[in-house]
């Protein structure tokens, strides 16, 4: 059970790097999330240890019984021979009853292996029924019955129709993972039916809670919502769920086909229903340029579509079942001008006629909503039109608008749409190629002979070099078991002759001295197989390829085969393969090819003639036991491309539950696992073993483009200039690649990327990537406390600077309210945060680095207006304080970059306008057009 928790343990750890593998390399993380992985594994030795003296003593004392049966069966039967007055014993009847026992013995030696896959299988089963049970209990506990969404009538997409209004009625909450901290305090609230309705506030004042609440994620603790003036809690889960499409800041896509994440919205949605709601969203255009059009892959959660296209995307798949309720959290806060523009012309349009709830910081985008309310600290304090909250003076609502209207007309629209839409249409098409020209090169520069499962045995043993004594007593041992049993073939036969030839008591001496020699065999075999089966215990730690798969590029992790959940798979499956191979069933090889050799050695040695008729069959048998492991590799090799696509699917529903429970695809996520699991019947043995062995040092030799574990490379200290750069472009000219080609995620096709005039390629790459600050549009947080979080990598850093740099990026008094601080778990990615939370967090985690450069992609995106502007000053603080720090930022907003200089704009991949806000604006080009683009629309 132990083991077993520490393998999923483990699983968890490989899950959340290689889903992250970016934030992993930003801050040369793989040798501390390696000996966090390892950790876990090696935590799982000495239950390894226990469980394989167990079995050891299991298979010696099985073997010490077969002997003691043999041995005293015969020499007790001998007894009741010779005492024929009392009792009438034949040879025949002692030979009958100690033969039945001794094989009866055998064959329950042989249930050893199952037994211990059954044990596994029962603490695994314990955990399987915990999750029900917990489950069940929840569901009790809550009132929120999700079997009404598997029990609903297939056809049953009924869709509630709002003809009144949504209230929120004085609604007190606290997430179930921390009841101690209130999130929404006597909330009172209503979004009329046919209306948009704004909710606005700081990060963490409980926005986004509101959509969760009414999609019934949750339960409230006191109070009420309603619909229709109906309490939500009265309608059926799958109805209400049907009802309401939601967008979010941060669009879950699955990693399948565009058509196939758009008909997730609805239950077997047509061709055309797809392409109107498309359509509808402003996608349609921009994926009939993609080169697979509609079934076109969006890789792991859309990696292959910009910021824009997946927020259109997930509106289309909103919009494709006709809500009668449409949620917007925040869903352009993340977007370049160009593609706000047509997210927000699609949303203005879907909003028509619908009830609508609508989270922003941009308060330019809610002006025209019927209602707005302004949220702090879970409560409604403010509440009006823009126009009555304006003539609020002092008020919140003004303030926050003042806040965001005085950062000059630097703002934050880019360029107008239509001609720009083209390109952008171009620029998606150009980048799938792009993948493929990619995958081709990592294919070429990864080519390798091919690994024979053969040289995959001995290069297993010989990863194992300091074990290589353990490893050659256990070889001694095997052949010393393997001859055994010809010495006690022998012995049998010696005693069954003394047997038969003992009339009279004068023989029972030779009867007694073969008997025991069997016994005394018997102990010698059990002392053996004891320790046989200790002697190749192997360090999984040693054979998991957690490490090799570090060292690929991040264009590695690009492709569909390699998503983060077929690699957990892998590393869960093949690294217990091969030490199952390289463990007790080597041992039983070798055994048995000793055995071999015995038996035809005795054999000739006895009866040359009769030896060289039973080695004919014995050669036959080999080559059928050598086809069938062949057979079952090839087997293994076909069906474990199918289990690793049913644990990616898996893995993919899990993580993204919410995201599946929203749009009602559990039975069809269910469905689709069920066929890929019985289509991946997988053989465990000898043969899945080797296919294993072979996968596994197959990546051990694949040399990856770009090696993250090198040493090699010159050691970089730069001396900066201390400019503050800025680069603005519309989505996918090329802003974000450019900061991951400086942190050597990629290699330059062509050209040259030079730091200081060294050219990056001859720089140690964890020194290159130590120079860099970064933080990105989608914070990424690992499953650690806050302090943690701050330090990732770090070692020895004292309490002092945690604090100090959360002070700095605004998030240390957050952090102080919590129950238990720094030391408080943020969940997986995060989800325990709110966005801005999790922002301000990554933002200290940059500044604690101390970095020559900084990298600002989006980075206060989803801040409001406050805390954007706290934000700011502590960025231009810390550029202050060391004058040869460069900066450099990419932002939609220009209000964050017109002090920059140079201001670069991107247009197709190259920069075709640069110079300081001033000077742009007085050319008269593509920023200048962002200004008085702004200017016109406010």
């Amino acid at each position: 059970m132990k083991e077993l928790n520490s393998y999923s343990r483990a699983g968890e750890i490989a899950q959340e790097v290689f889903s992250s593998i970016r934030t992993v390399f930003s801050f040369n993380g793989s040798d501390y999330e390696k000996n966090r992985y390892d950790k876990e594994l090696n935590t799982t030795q000495s239950s390894s240890i226990r469980k394989s003296v167990a079995y050891g003593l299991y298979v010696g004392w099985n073997n010490l019984i077969i002997h003691v049966i043999y041995a005293a069966g015969f020499m007790f039967g001998l007894l009741l021979m010779l005492d024929s007055g009392r009792y009438e014993t034949t040879l025949s009847d002692v030979v009958i009853v100690v033969t039945i026992f001794a094989q009866g013995i055998t064959f329950l030696g042989l249930i050893g292996p199952f037994l211990q896959s059954f044990t596994e299988a029962r603490g695994a089963a314990i955990d399987v029924f915990r999750i029900i049970d917990e489950v069940q209990n929840e569901t009790s506990e809550s009132n929120i019955n999700e079997d009404e969404i598997w029990n609903t009538n297939e056809s049953a997409n009924k869709v509630i129709n709002i003809t009144s209004q949504i209230r929120f009625d004085n609604v007190n909450f606290a997430y179930p993972n921390r009841k101690d901290v209130p999130i929404l305090n006597n909330l009172t609230l209503t979004a009329r039916a046919g209306e948009t309705t704004a909710l606005v506030g700081s990060s963490g004042c409980g926005k986004s809670t509101c959509t969760s609440l009414l999609l019934r994620f949750y339960d409230v603790l006191s109070g009420s919502i309603t619909i229709n003036n109906r309490q939500i809690n009265e309608y059926n889960l799958q109805d209400l769920r049907q009802s309401i499409g939601i967008v979010s800041q941060e669009p879950i896509l699955f990693a399948t086909s565009i058509y196939e994440n758009i008909a997730y919205g609805k239950k077997n949605a047509t061709q055309t229903e797809v392409e109107e709601a498309a359509k509808q969203a402003n996608a349609h255009n921009f994926i009939i340029q993609l080169p697979n059009k509609y079934q076109t892959l969006v890789g792991e959660r859309g990696a292959q579509l910009s910021g824009g296209e997946k927020q259109r995307v997930a509106l289309a798949r909103a919009l494709i079942k006709h809500p009668s309720i449409l949620l917007l959290d925040e869903a352009t806060s993340a977007l370049d001008n160009v593609n706000e523009e047509l997210v927000q012309d699609a949303l203005d349009r879907a909003r028509q006629g619908r009830t609508t709830i609508v989270i922003a910081h941009r308060l330019r985008t809610i002006q025209n909503a019927h209602k707005i309310y302004v949220i702090d600290n879970g409560r409604v304090i403010e509440e009006g039109t823009h126009a009555s909250l304006m003539e609020q003076k002092g008020g919140r609502y003004q303030e926050m608008v003042n806040s965001q209207t005085r950062k000059k007309p630097e703002n934050d629209r880019i360029i107008a749409a239509n001609e720009r839409e083209i390109e952008d249409k171009k620029l998606s098409s150009e980048r799938f190629y792009l993948l493929e020209d990619d995958k081709k090169l990592s294919e070429k520069e990864s080519i390798r002979k091919p690994i024979t499962e053969k040289a995959a045995l001995f290069r297993l043993l010989s990863m194992n070099k300091p074990e290589y004594v353990h490893i050659l007593i256990g070889c001694i041992l095997c052949a010393v078991a393997g001859a055994t049993l010809p010495v006690f073939t022998i012995l049998l036969l010696k005693l069954l002759v003394a047997f038969k030839n003992c009339t009279d008591s004068s023989k029972v001496q030779n009867v007694l001295i073969f008997g025991f020699s069997i016994i005394a065999l018997g102990i010698v075999t059990m002392v053996i197989r004891f320790f046989q089966v200790g002697s190749y215990m192997l360090n999984l730690s040693k054979i998991s390829p957690f490490s090799s798969f570090l060292r690929q590029e991040v264009a590695y992790f690009d492709r569909e085969e390699n998503n983060s959940n077929s690699i957990c798979t892998r590393l869960s499956s093949d690294a217990l393969a091969v030490q199952k191979m390289a463990g007790t069933r080597l041992g039983i090889i070798f055994e048995t090819m000793t055995m071999a050799v015995f038996a035809v050695i005795f054999g000739g040695f006895f009866s040359w003639q009769i030896a060289l008729i039973v080695f004919v069959f014995l050669l036959v048998g080999f080559i059928f036991a050598y086809a069938y492991i062949t057979l079952q590799s090839t087997l293994t090799n076909r069906c474990g491309d199918l289990s690793k696509r049913a644990s990616s699917l898996a893995g993919e529903s899990i993580y993204h539950m919410r995201t599946v429970k929203q749009l009602l695809i559990e039975k069809l996520m269910l469905q689709q696992f069920s066929e890929l699991i019985w289509q991946s019947f997988k053989f465990d043995d000898m043969g899945s073993s080797l296919s294993a062995a072979q996968n596994f040092f197959e990546l051990f030799d694949r040399i990856p483009a770009i090696d993250n574990s090198s040493t090699e490379g010159r050691k970089l200290f730069i001396a900066c200039a201390g400019q503050d750069v800025a680069i603005v472009g519309q989505s996918g000219c090329g802003k974000s690649t450019i900061i991951q080609l400086l942190q050597r995620f990629y290699d330059v096709s062509h050209g040259q990327l030079r730091l200081d005039g060294v050219d990056i390629r001859e720089i140690n790459i964890n020194s290159l990537r130590s120079c860099f600050g970064l933080v990105s549009q989608e914070p990424i947080l690992f499953n650690l406390t806050i302090a943690e979080n701050i330090t990732y990598a770090k070692e020895n850093i004292p309490m002092e600077s945690i604090i100090e740099a959360a002070t700095r990026a605004n998030v240390h008094e957050f952090i102080k309210r919590l129950p238990q601080g720094y030391e408080t778990r943020v969940g997986m990615k995060g989800n325990f945060l709110s966005g801005g939370e999790k922002q301000r967090i990554a933002i200290a985690r940059a500044l604690l680095c101390e970095p020559k450069v900084f990298l600002f992609d989006e980075a206060t995106s989803a801040m409001d207006a406050a805390n954007e502007q706290i934000i700011q000053n502590v960025l231009e603080q810390a550029r202050l304080d060391d004058p040869s720090r460069t900066r450099l930022t990419i932002a939609h907003r220009l209000s964050t970059i017109c002090l920059c200089n140079p201001i670069c704009v991107l247009e197709a991949g190259r920069v075709v306008e640069s110079g300081d806000h001033a000077e742009l604006v007085a050319k008269h080009g593509i920023y200048y057009d962002i200004v008085i683009r702004k200017s016109s629309h406010n």
